[in-house]
């Protein structure tokens, strides 16, 4: 009898075979549908203020809109083998259209899903890209930060950084700014106490105007010209004590990656090539959002393909070998990651240490979440995140947008860890 091969499991098979063997089929936006979306974008409000299609097509051709800096690869690719687990794929998910499985979720209307690809012990258990190639390289906004912390941790592990110190000791220019005598450990925790929360609306407040100088708000003549002036003449006073409470803002990250900028003597792209992207055995170039001037937007402008984004999560776990000769994130710093927050930070701020039935022991280093299962959790504007696990030896990377109706997409991130809960440690 002849063996049928499930659709999923096939195409899978195709992908793996086509990225295996370095061969990419083109499906670049001619000039005319580049142009036309273009032609969308907002005349009175920055760019992605727009859901739905629009918002996909951006996010999958951000380098098609705006400058990007390169993040270079290096060496051989190193190979994801492929073990798929039917189970993940079977997941039943409740949607109000009735029960679907997870394949079936994705490819539907009520997912927006771009991609989702996620490992056990350095194999690919379950890998679909519903709206998207998997050469492509969408945009992962926020989880760039927990790049930039790996950067600082990498630094300290060096002796390079000393988080206990004030960001000052190495960044004399912030010296008169709110930043003097902030903690780098304070920064990295989202705990300055500096009034300068994110914000999207009020184009006046402090973040809103960090953003307008960094290129990723609306820009008009009156705004800042230079985000690093920016933030070092930054007087916007303290809502509190540093290191009492969570308080998140993007400025943060971009002062950390300033932090390493001048211990590096790199931009920000250039440190990230050298000390992570040239190690990974990565299957392509990567690349990072820069509007203005060649500024990295540091906070949230990562490009990549889904598999290297997982080949960095795999940096955090037992399975760091696959892709890396060299142990590139110190078991020190995954334990810290784990076992060394600070629970009051987000409780000072009133925020449920509950999410979805899952208990949350603390954030840490740009890091949104540690759960009480070592899911270690960082979230993307939009629907993109990533998951790793050192004790389960587990990485989940996602990408998606928001519908045009108001969000109404179901959210995947709660799916995703009912996913991992699947992989049992003996498989």
């Amino acid at each position: 009898m002849r063996k049928v091969i499930h659709p999923f499991i096939f195409l899978t098979l195709v992908a793996n075979t086509l990225i295996a063997l370095g061969t990419e089929i083109s499906v670049a936006p001619v000039v005319d549908e580049t142009r036309r979306q273009i032609e969308r974008i907002p005349r009175n409000d920055i760019w992605w203020t727009v859901n739905g299609e629009d918002m996909l097509w951006n996010f999958k051709n951000l380098n098609k809109l705006f400058p990007t800096n390169t993040i270079y690869r290096n060496g051989p690719v190193k190979p994801l083998k492929t073990k798929i687990y039917p189970e993940i794929g079977a997941l039943q998910i409740q949607t109000p259209s009735g029960n679907k499985t997870f394949v079936d979720f994705l490819e539907s209307d009520e997912s927006t899903a771009i991609a989702v690809v996620i490992l056990h012990k350095g194999n690919i258990v379950f890998e679909h890209y519903p709206r998207m190639n998997p050469h492509e390289k969408p945009v992962y906004w926020s989880v760039t930060k927990v790049f930039v912390s790996t950067l600082v941790a990498m630094l300290e592990a060096e002796k390079k950084i000393d988080i206990d110190k004030p960001v000052d000791f190495y960044l004399p220019e912030l010296i008169g700014s709110d930043y003097e005598g902030i903690l780098i450990k304070n920064i990295l925790d989202m705990a300055t106490g500096i009034k300068c929360s994110e914000e999207y609306i009020d184009k006046s407040s402090c973040y809103y105007q960090y953003s307008m100088a960094v290129g990723d708000g609306m820009w008009d003549e009156s705004s800042p010209n230079n985000p690093y002036e920016y933030i070092a003449e930054l007087n916007v006073g303290r809502y509190g004590e540093q290191g009492k409470q969570f308080d998140y803002s993007g400025v943060n990250t971009f002062v950390l990656g300033w932090l390493v900028e001048k211990i590096t003597g790199m931009q920000l792209q250039d440190a990230l090539s050298e000390m992570i992207w040239t190690h990974i055995g990565a299957e392509s170039d990567a690349a990072i959002f820069a509007p203005r001037y060649g500024v990295p937007v540091m906070h949230g402008g990562l490009l990549a393909r889904p598999r290297d984004v997982a080949r960095f999560g795999l940096l955090f776990t037992p399975s760091h070998q696959i892709v890396s000769d060299e142990q590139l994130v110190s078991d020190k710093h995954i334990h810290t990651l784990m076992y060394e927050g600070r629970p009051e930070l987000m409780s000072n701020q009133g925020i449920p240490m509950d999410r979805a039935g899952w208990a949350i022991k603390h954030n840490i280093y740009q890091w949104d979440m540690v759960f009480k299962n070592n899911d270690i959790y960082k979230g993307g504007w939009a629907g993109q995140g990533l998951i790793v696990n050192p004790e389960k030896d587990t990485v989940a990377v996602w990408n998606g947008y928001f519908k045009d109706d108001n969000q109404s997409e179901i959210k995947l991130t709660p799916i995703i860890r009912r996913a991992l809960d699947l992989i049992g440690s003996d498989k």
